[in-house]
C-alpha cells in the first residue's frame, strides 16, 4: 500500500512538472498578384507590390490534462467570422479542438488584401476585382488551417513565461471640436493603454526561443491611404525586428483595444519603421530585463455569443440614404433595404466575448471587431486581481465596438464607421453593459475550474 502511495505521489509530481507543450509555425498569405486593398474608402486602384511579406502564425500550446489553445494571427484588416467559423469547423472535426479554445487576430493593417466579407460596403468591384477576393479568400483559409495543422505538428515540451513592457507611439485619436463634436485627429489628454504584455515560449529541451507573442492597443494604420504596397504596417516591422534579434523565434502581434487609438505621428514608410522598432524595443526590454513570471496552472476557455442591439432605424432612414453624395452610405442603404424587403431588417448581432486562463497566472479576455480602448481600462480595473490581457479584433469583425460613453459623443467610431461595415447603424445606449455582463460570464468560468 505504502510503494503504490508513493508510486501515485510521484507520478502525480510528474505530471504537474510536465508543465505544457506548445508549436509555432508561420506561412505567407501575401496575395499572388496585385489586388485591392482594405481599410481606406479613398483607394481607387488595386495593390501596386509588395513592401513586407504578410503572414499567418499559429501558437498552439497544450496543458498535462492536453487542453490546447490556439492563437492564431494574421496580416490583414480583420477577420469576419464566415471565415473564423469555417476554420474552426474544420480545426474541430480534423484535431477535435473546440471553439472557445482557438483565438483568431487580425492586426488590422490597413495595407493588407481586401478580405471577403469584411467592410463590405467599401468598394464596388468588377467581376474581375471580386473573383481574386472570392479566391483570395478560399486559399487564406487553407493557408490558415494548415498553419494550425502546422503549430500542432511541432509540439515540443516547453516554458511560459510573461512580462508586461510600454510603448508610448499610441495616442488617442477622438479630438473634440468647438462645435461639440468628435473627428479623427489627436487627442493628448485622452484615454490610453501603452502597456505591452510579453509572452516567451522556451524549448525545455534545446532551451532556445520558440515564440514571443506580444500585443499594443493601438490602430496598425501608420501607412495612410496614399501607399499602394501590401505590408504589416507597424505591427509588421515590429515582429520582423523581434524575429531578427531573436534569430529562430517566431514573433506573434495581437492587437488589443486600439480602436480610437492612432500612431503619432504617420503617413510615411519611415515612421512605421520607426513605430515598430519602438515595440520591438519594448518586447526586448521585457526579454532582458528583470526574470519574467512563470506561466503555470491548467487551460480553460470560455466562449459566448453576446446580443448586440441596434438603436431605432426605419425604413425611411434608408430611403433618405440612397441620395447621399458617398457611394458606401448608398451601397448600405441598398443591403439595409433589401433586409427590409425580406421583412427581416437587422435589429441586432451576435457578438463573441471569449476567456482563456493559465490557472491563475494569465488570462486573455477576447473581443470582437474595433474596440475602443475603454474597454481594456474597465476590464483591468474590475478584475485587478488577474494578470489579464484585454485584445480585440479578434473572432469576428462585425465593426467598430464604442463604449457608452463614445456612443453618446458620437463621431466616426460611434456612427459613421457603420455605414462601411454594412451596419445598419449606432448601437442601443446599452452596448457596453450588454457586453461586460458576458465578460462576468465567461471569466467566471475560467476562474472557477
Amino acid at each position: 500500500m505504502r510503494t503504490a502511495l508513493i508510486l501515485f505521489f510521484a507520478a502525480a509530481c510528474l505530471a504537474a512538472a510536465k508543465g505544457y507543450d506548445a508549436g509555432v509555425a508561420k506561412l505567407e498569405i501575401t496575395p499572388k498578384q496585385n489586388m485591392w486593398m482594405s481599410g481606406y474608402g479613398a483607394r481607387t486602384k488595386p495593390s501596386t507590390g509588395v513592401l513586407q511579406p504578410l503572414w499567418v502564425k499559429s501558437l498552439a500550446i497544450r496543458d498535462e490534462r492536453r487542453n490546447t489553445f490556439v492563437i492564431v494571427t494574421t496580416d490583414l484588416v480583420g477577420l469576419p467570422k464566415e471565415i473564423t467559423d469555417a476554420i474552426s469547423a474544420r480545426v474541430q472535426k480534423e484535431y477535435n479542438i473546440s471553439r472557445a479554445n482557438l483565438l483568431f487576430n487580425a492586426s488590422h493593417t490597413h495595407t493588407g488584401p481586401f478580405v471577403k466579407a469584411n467592410l463590405s460596403t467599401l468598394f464596388s468591384f468588377t467581376p474581375e476585382a471580386q473573383r481574386q477576393v472570392d479566391e483570395y479568400a478560399q486559399e487564406l483559409s487553407d493557408t490558415m488551417f494548415n498553419a494550425i495543422g502546422a503549430s500542432l505538428a511541432r509540439m515540443e515540451a516547453v516554458d511560459l513565461t510573461f512580462g508586461t513592457g510600454t510603448a508610448g507611439f499610441a495616442v488617442n485619436r477622438r479630438q473634440k471640436m468647438a462645435d461639440g463634436t468628435f473627428k479623427i485627429g489627436v487627442n493628448p489628454t485622452g484615454p490610453i493603454d501603452h502597456s505591452v504584455p510579453v509572452l516567451k515560449v522556451v524549448s525545455k529541451r534545446s532551451t532556445k526561443t520558440l515564440a514571443i507573442l506580444t500585443g499594443y492597443a493601438c490602430h496598425n494604420t501608420t501607412l495612410t491611404g496614399e501607399f499602394y504596397e501590401f505590408s504589416g504596417d507597424y505591427a509588421g516591422f515590429a515582429q520582423s525586428e523581434i524575429e531578427a534579434t531573436n534569430p529562430g523565434a517566431v514573433a506573434l502581434f495581437l492587437i488589443l483595444c486600439g480602436a480610437d487609438q492612432n500612431p503619432n505621428p504617420r503617413s510615411s514608410v519611415a515612421l512605421a519603421k520607426k513605430h515598430g522598432k519602438e515595440l520591438a524595443d519594448a518586447v526586448q526590454a521585457v526579454l532582458d530585463g528583470n526574470p519574467m513570471k512563470p506561466i503555470e496552472g491548467p487551460i480553460t476557455a470560455a466562449l459566448e455569443m453576446a446580443k448586440l442591439t441596434f438603436a431605432i432605424h426605419t425604413r425611411e432612414t434608408f430611403e433618405k440614404e440612397l441620395t447621399s453624395t458617398i457611394p458606401s452610405q448608398v451601397r448600405r442603404a441598398k443591403m439595409m433595404l433589401a433586409k427590409y424587403d425580406e421583412r427581416a431588417p437587422i435589429r441586432s448581432i451576435l457578438y463573441p466575448v471569449q476567456a482563456v486562463s493559465f490557472g491563475k497566472s494569465l488570462t486573455f479576455l477576447t473581443l470582437g471587431g474595433e474596440v475602443v480602448i475603454d474597454y481594456s481600462i474597465r476590464a483591468k480595473r474590475e478584475f485587478p486581481k488577474v494578470n489579464l490581457v484585454v485584445v480585440g479584433y479578434s473572432n469576428d469583425m462585425p465593426g467598430y465596438i464604442p463604449s457608452k460613453r463614445v456612443l453618446l459623443e458620437g463621431g466616426y467610431e460611434a456612427v459613421d464607421s457603420q455605414i462601411y461595415y454594412g451596419q445598419p447603424g449606432p448601437y442601443s445606449e446599452d452596448v457596453e453593459e450588454l457586453i461586460f455582463a458576458a465578460v462576468r460570464r465567461v471569466m467566471k468560468r475560467v476562474s472557477s475550474n
